[in-house]
């Protein structure tokens, strides 16, 4: 039958539906167990974050029902990508100066009580930003790589600038990995692939090294809360009561909870001893609270669903529908290492949220519309392919 007549909603992937939908409950259990405490001593409302979290939750249903119904055509309109990338962009540029700074990093801008982090946003801008620019040049970019990407890569890497300065690290790096990631990915020359990605390898590992010994001279002042970073992710018990003093009550937090955990609300470093518990420390509290196996299961749900939204991309027979699900995949991948790998020490902390558990409006939405995303290229695929199955058929009779 024609795919205009075949209805989406049939072509739900519930595979990554069902386990976005559990993830988000869970996270939401956990912003009220991790704030309610702290919040009952100073006297607020014990339930304030998860209310101000179920708020965006629900925005974001709202969203993932309105992105799923589009056509894939219209994701693909270049005059709404290019409104989008301008509203981030001019966003991005009036940061600096009216935005406000939280945990030192100026990144935030008030529209009437609502909190904006265009950083977060630009995330998703650049994955479905290139996955257009880069679906279109499939044919060409093979011989005309720097003719063909110069410009989208400029572009990027000057909004990658206006988070730096703001600065805010370690969403700078997610966006420019998300880049390179993508570039890879669409099938450019085995070349350029080894060179930027032993590049982007070798440059991480002499950056990390260089400024955890003499960032703190050379550093700005501005940006050496970030030095102090690198320089104590090795050893947090070298400063355990300073800057060390977040990683290594993470560790006490995991260490407390052993294979089954304390159980649920029974934290015992959410109660002032690890600050931020809430937000990209929230993994600590969860191992914390339901145990090594508990946090297991709940990382295991969430790989399952970035492995099945990497499979629709990689399944996919359009090189836009291809690139935007192994960007987002990518991304949800990028958060959960970088977070992970700052709780454990392995790199530097960024204060990069966990995907779904950790409190935060606008990483959720963000996340959200990729879930949205995944969903209707998935819908879309199986349609396109049920279509020419069908037409295949009928010109056999």
């Amino acid at each position: 039958m024609p795919k205009s007549k075949i209805k989406k909603r049939h072509f739900l992937d519930y595979s990554i539906l069902i386990p976005y939908l559990i993830l988000s409950v869970v996270g939401l259990i956990f912003v009220y167990s991790s704030t309610s405490y702290l919040q009952i001593v100073q006297g607020y409302d014990p339930t304030s974050y998860v209310k101000n979290q179920s708020i965006f939750w629900l925005l974001s249903l709202v969203v993932i029902i309105l992105m799923y119904k589009m056509k894939t055509d219209v994701l693909k309109s270049q005059q709404l990508i290019v409104f989008a990338t301008l509203v981030i962009f001019l966003l991005l540029i009036l940061t600096p100066f009216i935005g406000e700074e939280v945990n030192g990093a100026k990144g935030w801008l008030d529209f009437f009580g609502f909190s904006l982090q265009p950083a977060e946003y630009l995330k998703i801008m650049v994955v479905w930003y290139l996955a257009y620019i880069l679906s279109k040049r499939q044919e060409t970019i093979q011989d005309n790589f720097w003719a063909d990407m110069k410009r989208p890569m400029l572009l990027v890497f000057l909004m990658v600038f206006l988070v730096v300065i703001q600065p805010d690290m370690g969403n700078a790096a997610i966006i420019t990995l998300l880049a390179l990631i993508l570039l890879l990915a669409s099938g450019v020359n085995w070349f350029y692939t080894i060179v930027i990605g032993g590049a982007g390898v070798g440059l991480s590992v002499i950056a990390i090294e260089f400024l955890s010994h003499f960032g703190q001279y050379i550093v700005p002042q501005r940006f050496q809360y970030i030095v102090s970073r690198f320089a104590v992710f090795k050893n947090p018990f070298m400063d355990e009561l300073n800057q060390g003093h977040q990683l290594a009550n993470g560790y006490y937090a995991m260490f407390n909870g052993g294979w089954f955990g304390r159980g649920l609300g029974n934290s015992i470093e959410k109660k002032g001893f690890l600050s931020e518990a809430h937000t990209d420390f929230i993994f600590a509290i969860v191992a914390e609270e339901v145990g090594l196996i508990g946090a297991l299961v709940i990382l295991g749900l969430l790989i399952f669903m970035i492995i099945r939204i990497f499979l629709v991309g990689i399944r996919s027979k359009k090189p836009f529908n291809s690139l935007i699900c192994i960007g987002i995949g990518s991304l949800f991948l990028l958060q959960v290492f970088i977070n992970l790998g700052g709780l454990l020490g392995l790199i530097p902390l960024t204060g990069i949220t966990f995907p779904f558990l950790s409190q935060g409006g606008n990483s959720l939405l963000v996340l959200s519309v990729g879930v949205a995303f995944a969903l209707n290229v998935s819908a879309d695929e199986k349609r396109t392919k049920l279509a020419i199955e069908y037409e295949y058929l009928k010109s056999q009779e």
